[in-house]
Formats: structure tokens, sequence, C-alpha cells
């Protein structure tokens, strides 16, 4: 007989199905302050970490507002219909691919130069970055989780060395975030991914960088824009 295999509830998954319960229950209202992290952690069971990618995916379905030194709310309008509040997220997708494709040109270039142009200055910028990107998972704030995605990139550009590579990716820094955090919730969402994912996809780049390997640099950022790009693909029509 064919072995099948029996999918189970991940630990955020059932947490995430118990608190939106609670919520469509009337349990949670509108603008209530949810228990702190450690407190939640506590009450189900589980690790903070569990915790925050449960938070995280609710987040990105729209069901919680969560706030920079604040806390985590219920949002107050809450979200409609099968999708869940990501059709708003999905009906942007076109625009958001094409952000992405000229990321994906322009910084493959910028990653191939910096592989071969870094200093030890830069190499430094870089660590400071990462180092950010912690805290910020640690301590489940989107917000500079957000600013520190940007700066990775731009300093990435910035240790090229090339002026104009470095003006063209500094002009896209706005578009950048403003999209960024968009197309990390469809990517939280769709791929259940979390905050610890992304920062060792951005440390496996810094290390290929700071190994000098600048075929191994342009894999590595490519395959982590190209995540992203699969689920807009899926979802932009």
């Amino acid at each position: 007989m064919r072995k099948m295999k029996i999918e189970t509830e991940k630990g955020h998954e059932i947490v995430s199905r118990i608190v939106m319960e609670r919520i469509k229950e009337g349990e949670l209202l509108p603008g209530d302050k949810l228990p702190s992290v450690v407190d939640l952690s506590q009450s189900f069971g589980v690790g903070r970490s569990t915790i925050r990618e449960a938070l995280s995916a609710l987040k990105a379905m729209g069901w919680l507002d969560i706030r920079h030194g604040g806390g985590t709310f219920v949002s107050k309008t809450l979200p409609a219909g099968e999708q869940n509040g990501v059709g708003s997220l999905f009906r942007e997708a076109e625009s958001l691919r094409e952000i992405l494709e000229v990321r994906k040109v322009l910084e493959a270039g910028t990653a191939e130069l910096a592989s071969s142009r870094r200093t030890e200055e830069d190499l430094t910028r870089l660590e400071a970055i990462l180092s950010r990107m912690a805290w910020a998972a640690e301590h489940n704030d989107t917000a500079e989780s957000e600013r520190a995605d940007v700066d990775f990139h731009t300093a990435i550009a910035a240790a090229s060395h090339n002026s104009l590579l470095n003006e063209l990716m500094n002009s896209l820094t706005q578009r950048l975030t403003e999209t960024i955090g968009r197309t990390r919730e469809l990517w939280f969402y769709r791929e259940q991914a979390t905050s610890t994912r992304l920062l060792d996809e951005h440390r496996a780049i810094y290390e290929a960088i700071a190994a000098s390997d600048a075929q191994l640099s342009v894999r590595r950022l490519l395959e982590h824009l190209s995540k992203v790009d699969t689920v807009l693909k899926q979802h932009g029509g």
C-alpha cells in the first residue's frame, strides 16, 4: 500500500486559527489590545517565535495591527470574504511585479560588483544592518525590520562603488519603502515565512559578498527576490 502523507497543523497555524476564531466570535473586539508576546507564549504553551509568526500572519491577512512600541491590536476594520483581507494586496500585484523586475536586474549587478569591490567598511555596515534585523525579529518590530530590509539592499549598491548604480538604487528607495512591506506581507501569508527566515536569507547574501563569490552572491540575491515574485505571479493574474 502506498504511503500517504498526513498533514498536521503547525504551532503557529493553530495559534492563528484560535486568535482568528476569538475575533470572529466577538471575544476580541476591533481595537482591543492583545496580551504581550510573552503572555501569549505562556497562555498557548508555545515559544515566542511561534507567537510572532502567528501574529505576523494575522497582520498580513488584515486581522491585527502591530504598532511599533505600542503592542498588537485587533484591526478596527476587519477583513471580509473568503480572501481574508488579502484581496487588496493581490490587486496591486502587477505593479509590485514591475518593481521586482527592476530590482532583479539592478540588484544582480550591484551584488556582483559588491562581491569584488566591497571594503571592510562596507562589510561592517552590512553586519550592523543584519544586527538591526535580528533585533527587529526578536522584538517583533515590523517597522524596523522593513527599514533594515531596505537599508540592506541599498548598502549592497553602495558597496558596488559604482556611483551611477548607487544613484539608481537610491532613486528606487522610496518605491522600495512603499512596496517592501506589501511584498513581505504576501510572502508571510502565502509561504508561511518568518522574519527569522528573511534574516537567514539576507545573512546568506552577505556571506557570499564577504567571501567575494560573485556568482553565489547573484544567485542568492535572485533566489531571495524570486520567492516573492513567484507568489505575485500566482495571484497577480
